[in-house]
């Protein structure tokens, strides 16, 4: 019997955790400048990293690296935050028409990934996330501020500078999303920070998601049970 594990994420502005008992799995994050939640042994911590590493000790024999996900066709220089997805989804959605799978990663950068049915990658996409793109332009431009509240209009051509900066950011997000994805040929998967409140604007817009928030970190539950299987 396997006994309780725990899970991080390093990412680049959050820290993501999963703890794993009894078949049943729990994520919560917490912010990079936290330090180390309660009952996390950190000789036993599983972990993987997209961002800079934290001031507290992360053993590097528990790490997991892209080289270390088995799938076909994956680069070593791969995000392994990207690849974790792939092989949750893989695993977790159901697909019996053999469609392509479209990961959209909305984080701090959003990651757009494809992969077959068969678990080969065909390759992706990345651009500025949400906030990511509302704080470039109000680091980089004089007269632009990052809005208070993301209330995202639903006219196309705006007056007030806030409401003109959600909407062109927004419209670049779903963009994208409608340029890269083919429902006929495509499963449309979100998961990421942003993405239960970047849903609805797809929803608006009609693009079919199946969203799972705590896709990477299920990557990670998934490949380290798989490896105690081998054992």
């Amino acid at each position: 019997m396997i006994s309780d594990l725990n899970f991080l994420l390093v990412g680049n502005s959050r820290h993501h955790w999963a703890k794993y008992s009894q078949n049943q799995s729990k994520f919560f994050h917490t912010k990079k400048e936290q330090g180390v939640p309660e009952n996390i042994d950190l000789d036993r911590l599983i972990w993987a990293s997209v961002g800079k590493l934290p001031n507290f000790f992360l053993k590097e024999e528990n790490e997991i690296k892209t080289k270390d996900i088995k799938l076909s066709n994956l680069p070593d220089y791969f995000g392994v935050d990207r690849a974790l997805a792939c092989l949750a989804a893989l695993n977790i959605i159901a697909n019996p028409f053999k469609k392509d799978l479209l990961i959209a990663d909305f984080g701090t950068i959003l990651s757009i990934t494809k992969v077959k049915s068969n678990g080969s990658i065909i390759g992706g996409q990345l651009i500025p996330g949400f906030l990511t793109q509302l704080k470039s332009m109000e680091q980089n431009t004089k007269n632009l501020t990052v809005p208070n509240k993301y209330d995202i209009p639903t006219k196309d051509f705006l007056f007030k500078t806030e409401e003109a900066i959600l909407k062109g950011v927004i419209n670049s997000i779903t963009g994208v999303i409608n340029g890269s994805f083919d429902p006929q040929k495509d499963i449309l998967i979100t998961c990421g920070g942003d993405s239960q409140f970047l849903l609805k604007c797809l929803k608006k817009q009609k693009i079919n998601t199946i969203n799972a928030p705590n896709l990477v970190m299920e990557g990670m539950i998934i490949h380290h049970l798989s490896l105690k299987k081998l054992l």
